[in-house]
């Protein structure tokens, strides 16, 4: 005797809808659960795991972001910034020139006609430039102070 297992199917031959309800009822893709990858971190999360175990990984911060992330932005000012505030009076002037120590990078923007001591830290060749030729100087750390 030969035992046959009634495949599914065959109950719903005859039926226009196939157990579903209304023929709206299968329309668009909320009837599967939604499009793509929606619920993959919800209900379709077996199906993740089991047959696509990498579809989640690698993300995140790469040790380059980081980096980026740790880097410390040194502050900036502009040569004619440097000028304003010595037109205010807010440096001390010594030997008729006016002193300005600043911690960060001097770029060149801007005009001036101070005469100016600077320490910093780093300057660009054009605000070197522009305060030599209104008679100031410049001064910047040895390189063996910057090492210790």
């Amino acid at each position: 005797m030969v035992r046959r297992h009634e495949r599914k199917w065959k109950k719903y031959l005859a039926s226009r809808t196939w157990g579903a309800g209304n023929t709206k009822n299968r329309r668009n893709k909320g009837s599967r659960g939604g499009k793509g990858y929606a619920g993959s971190h919800k209900h379709r999360w077996l199906y993740i795991v089991t047959h696509e175990p990498e579809h989640f990984s690698g993300k995140g911060f790469s040790p380059i972001l980081k980096a980026r992330i740790r880097r410390k932005k040194h502050s900036i000012i502009n040569v004619g910034d440097i000028a304003a505030i010595a037109a205010v009076g807010k440096l001390e002037k010594k030997e008729g020139t006016f002193q300005f120590e600043f911690k960060g990078k001097v770029l060149g923007g801007g005009k001036i006609d101070i005469p100016i001591v600077l320490k910093a830290s780093e300057v660009s060749e054009s605000a070197k430039k522009k305060i030599e030729e209104a008679g100031g100087k410049v001064i910047l750390p040895s390189v063996e102070n910057v090492e210790q």
